[in-house]
C-alpha cells in the first residue's frame, strides 16, 4: 500500500472527525472513533497529529474556512442593495436547510473551543473569519451598487453575522422556514437602510 503523505493523512482525519461529530457530537469524537471512521490505525493518527487537541484545532479552522468560502460568497451584492442583501441572506438560509448537520457541528465546535483550555481563542478566530469575509463582500457590494455604508462597514458585517447566527439557531430549534424568512425580510430592510447613494461632487467628471 503506498505511503500516504502527512498532509493528506491530516486532511483525511479532519474529514473523518467532522463526520463523527455530525453523527455523535463532539463528546463522541474520540481519537479511536475518528481513526475508525478514517479507516486508519492509531499509529497513523499520531504520525499526523501530536494530540487530539491539535487535530480539533485544525478541524475548527477547516470548517470555518469552508463555511466562509461556500456560504458568505453567496452574499455578493448587485445594483439593488436591498434585493441583493435579501437574496444573499436567503442563500444562507437555504444552505442551513440543505445541511443542518453542518451547522450543528459548527455550534458544537465553537462551544468545545470555549470550554477547552488552550483552544479558547479559536472561537474568537471563528468569528473574526466570519466578520472579515462579510466585510470584504459588503465593501465590494457597495462599490458595485454605487452606495456607501453610513456606519462603519465592520459594524454592518457584525449585524449580518449576528442575524445569521440567530436565524440559524432558531431554525435548528423549530424548523419554521416561513418565520425565518420573515426575519430575513426585516433584516434586509434594516441593513439596506444603512446604505446611501454615493455623493458625487459637482466638479467631478
Amino acid at each position: 500500500m503506498p505511503r500516504i503523505p502527512s498532509s493528506d493523512r491530516r486532511e483525511m482525519l479532519v474529514q473523518a472527525a467532522i463526520r463523527v461529530i455530525a453523527k455523535h457530537g463532539v463528546a463522541g469524537a474520540t481519537t479511536r472513533a475518528i481513526v475508525a471512521e478514517a479507516d486508519m490505525s492509531l499509529a497513523s493518527f499520531h504520525y499526523a497529529f501530536r494530540s487530539h487537541s491539535e487535530m480539533m484545532r485544525e478541524v475548527v479552522a477547516f470548517v470555518v474556512d469552508a463555511e466562509v468560502a461556500s456560504v458568505f460568497e453567496s452574499l455578493r451584492l448587485g445594483s439593488d442593495i436591498r434585493r441583493a442583501l435579501r437574496a444573499g441572506l436567503q442563500a444562507y438560509l437555504d444552505y442551513v436547510i440543505a445541511d443542518p448537520g453542518h451547522e450543528m457541528v459548527m455550534q458544537e465546535l465553537m462551544h468545545y473551543a470555549l470550554r477547552t483550555p488552550g483552544l479558547e481563542q479559536l472561537a474568537a478566530e471563528q468569528y473574526e473569519a466570519y466578520h472579515a469575509g462579510v466585510t470584504s463582500i459588503l465593501v465590494e457590494g457597495a462599490a458595485v451598487s454605487l452606495v456607501e455604508w453610513t456606519v462603519p462597514v465592520r459594524d454592518v458585517a457584525r449585524l449580518v453575522v449576528t442575524t445569521t447566527d440567530g436565524v440559524t439557531l432558531a431554525w435548528l430549534a423549530d424548523r419554521d422556514t416561513a418565520a425565518a424568512e420573515r426575519v430575513l425580510d426585516f433584516a434586509a430592510d434594516s441593513l439596506a437602510a444603512l446604505a446611501a447613494p454615493i455623493r458625487i461632487s459637482e466638479g467631478a467628471s
